[in-house]
């Protein structure tokens, strides 16, 4: 009797082979095998006739070889292998691609089962190419590729669905009971079949029905144990100590008030909810989300200026070292007037600033001893200020009071719980993340469940919406004109690219690859636009395989007016804020994700003038129109994300800057509906019994779960 915790490499039939193919897929035991579902399913269970075929009909024919053999076509530097299958109602050719073993196999007068669909030559002959293939078992066992629904997986090069299938049905012969890690309750509550049924329907049902069924219930104990680990994170951050700072209200108001605006209503109110968590002697743990320039800069600061008054310090991250240099000039601006230390640290840089316009740019092992005296309040950089690795050590903090970071959703759950770690008196500091990335209320609480949330709904006073449009590809010089007509009135302009250089055939694509690839690239566009289009006109470029003095430059540069139109990839996706810039173009706008395009459009219309996103895209699919007008149409981020979910799915919003977000979540993520469900019953299983006590398997599940998320 086979175990969940069995080693495959303890399976006879289990090579070296299939071993190093299953490992790259992070398949070790038997558990994640059997826990590796389905994609999808075909149905092969209508066993036809031969005389009975149709043209690309979905079927399984059994019959008996008549014929195999194999020839090579050299041009194309392929073996083929050629047969005829032949059962009491006729006979059908076969033809299989490189696949010379296929002859060890089917001798002739060999019984065979081919599932496939069927294709139609040009002269209208019927055939199957490259059909799954099976030889009927002597003693009538259960087929595992032809003749039922068959189970399609996430599959590694070297390893397909039917290898997979191989391997996993003679293991499921012989798995034990599977104890159930649902609680008795929540099965019940919503009709789910117990877990050893289960796993056997999901992986050879009797129907493609069946199949869907049983992947929902995996779908919702997922997200269950999802919501359980976050609620668990939540109550345990709650029993943490961390510093209290209290607010000084008269000199907040004062520090307010000496902005040159005034802040909207729910950014007040996003300070207040910030300032009451700092005050508590538990860590804050909170996410203030706001749409593209709604102004989550200036809270984040006043919560550190708070913090420096209190004598801790605020360590301020953010994802790029582009990003991190504009928060810092912001943090100057800003705190001018007041007598606290700002630091810049990050892998090309390292300055101080201490009021009253006076920097010094210093050594790192410098500047950190600095921080480690306690001599700088507010410590800007990216993760790396508190990431350690093996060859580099976090930033020693005097008395770390206050994280922020900046674009949660490029930080990953793993360092997010590096960074609220107790120092070592045993307090934590209190932690704000902040994220522009538009996200529907249901997917937040997958995503961060442990965090509470702040809203900042409305824009600045006096923002003018930006004009969006898609642009055909005929209007292109009229494009231009209008480009040329704003910067002779002085503004600028932003044009993003999706690729650093043009694709080449040196990158061993095929055809259809290389032609995809043919997209616009920021070397070309600078030739064109430099050479061609805007001669006069000063324009430059930046992408991320240019050194990071280089890139600061040319911002520095943009940001003083010097430059007249900066071409870029999405190096300046987050975070650059040129009040002048009014024009965005976009080129390939279909390459990017609606809310990289929103990111995008959010980097002009953040001054007084009005603000144009121009979107370029030679798809003429009707969902790429639909997807560029839903940028067009929509009034907020928020809008445009339930939108995007609609269109796309949840895979959109979260991409893989997620690092130690489980896989389980990502696939949970693709049912938003039962979230509210899950999160419900982990709630109710939680209040009754904190420790999981009563759910052994559970709480098993639970530990493996955190090990998983915190690196351990």
């Amino acid at each position: 009797m086979l175990e969940l915790s069995t080693p495959l490499s303890s399976i006879s039939g289990v090579g070296p082979r299939f071993l190093q193919k299953f490992k790259k897929l992070s398949i070790e035991t038997v558990r994640d095998l059997l826990w590796h579902l389905p994609a999808r399913y075909e149905d092969f269970s209508a066993i036809t006739n031969i005389a009975d075929l149709a043209p690309r009909e979905e079927c399984t024919v059994r019959g008996i070889v008549k014929k195999l053999e194999m020839r090579r076509a050299w041009r194309k530097r392929m073996f083929i292998l050629e047969g005829v299958v032949e059962d009491e109602t006729g006979a059908v050719r076969v033809v299989w691609f490189n696949q010379t073993y296929i002859r060890n196999v089917l001798g002739e007068g060999t019984p065979v089962n081919l599932s496939g669909k069927v294709s139609v030559s040009k002269d209208g002959e019927l055939y199957f190419s490259n059909p799954t293939y099976e030889v009927p078992s002597k003693y009538g066992k259960e087929t595992k590729h032809t003749g039922r629904v068959i189970p399609i997986y996430p599959e590694t090069k070297g390893l397909t669905s039917k290898g997979i299938r191989y391997i996993i049905q003679p293991i499921l012969e012989r798995i034990g009971n599977i104890e159930e890690t649902l609680p008795n309750e929540i099965a019940k509550r919503f009709g789910f079949p117990p877990l050893s049924e289960s796993i056997h329907t999901v992986h050879f049902p009797d129907s493609i029905e069946a199949g869907i069924a049983a992947r929902k219930r995996f779908a919702f104990e997922d997200l269950f144990l999802l919501q359980l680990f976050l609620l668990k994170e939540r109550m345990r951050v709650k029993k943490e100590r961390a510093h209290a700072v209290p607010t000084d209200i008269d000199g907040i108001k004062k520090f307010l008030g000496t902005l040159p605006f005034e802040l909207t209503q729910s950014q007040k109110k996003s300070l207040w909810e910030i300032l009451k968590d700092m005050e508590a002697p538990a860590p804050m743990n909170r996410l203030l989300q706001g749409d593209v320039g709604s102004g989550k800069t200036i809270i984040a600061a006043a919560a550190a200026r708070e913090a420096a008054r209190a004598g801790f310090q605020t360590a301020f991250m953010a994802p790029t070292e582009i990003l991190a240099h504009q928060h810092y000039e912001t943090m100057r601006k800003i705190f001018a007037r007041e007598n606290i230390g700002i630091a810049l640290l990050t892998g090309s840089d390292a300055r101080a600033s201490y009021g009253d316009g006076l920097e010094t740019t210093m050594k790192k092992s410098d500047l950190t001893r600095e921080v480690a005296k306690g001599a700088l309040s507010v410590v800007i950089g990216t993760h790396a200020l508190i990431a350690e690795s093996k060859t580099k050590k976090s930033v020693p903090f005097a008395l770390l009071g206050l994280v922020v970071v900046d674009e949660q959703h490029r930080f990953g759950v793993r360092q997010r719980a590096k960074i609220i770690e107790p120092d070592e008196h045993g307090y934590a500091p209190h932690f704000l993340s902040m994220s522009a990335t538009p996200i529907p209320r249901t997917l937040s609480l997958t995503l961060w469940g442990d965090l509470d949330i702040s809203l900042i709904s409305e824009l600045p006073k006096n923002r003018k919406p930006i004009i969006t449009k898609v642009v055909p590809p005929e209007d292109r010089m009229n494009a231009y004109a209008f480009i040329r007509s704003e910067i002779k009135k002085g503004r600028q302009a932003f044009v993003v690219c999706p690729r650093i250089e043009p694709a080449t055939n040196s990158e061993h694509l095929t055809t259809k690859e290389y032609e995809m690839l043919q997209i616009k690239s920021v070397t070309e566009e600078y030739e064109k636009l430099s050479k061609t289009i805007f001669p006069d006109l000063a324009v430059a470029m930046i992408h991320g395989k240019l050194k990071a003095a280089e890139k600061e430059k040319t911002m520095r540069e943009f940001s003083a007016n010097k430059t007249n139109i900066l071409i870029s990839t999405a190096v300046i996706e987050v975070g650059v804020d040129v009040p002048n810039a009014t024009i965005m173009m976009i080129e390939g706008a279909d390459r990017f994700g609606l809310a990289q395009l929103y990111q995008f459009k959010g980097r002009v219309g953040r001054g007084e003038h009005q603000s144009y996103c121009m979107l370029f895209s030679d798809s003429s699919s009707d969902t790429t129109r639909k997807r560029l007008l839903s940028i067009v149409e929509a009034k907020n981020g928020f809008e445009l994300a339930e939108r995007d979910l609609a269109l796309r799915g949840p895979g959109q919003f979260v991409g893989n800057e997620q690092t130690g977000m489980p896989d389980l979540a990502m696939n949970a993520l693709r049912h938003p509906e039962a979230t509210k469900d899950a999160r419900d019953a982990a709630a109710d299983i939680l209040s009754k019994d904190p420790s999981l006590k009563k759910y052994p398997a559970l709480k098993t599940r639970l530990a493996d779960l955190t090990r998983k998320v915190h690196g351990e």
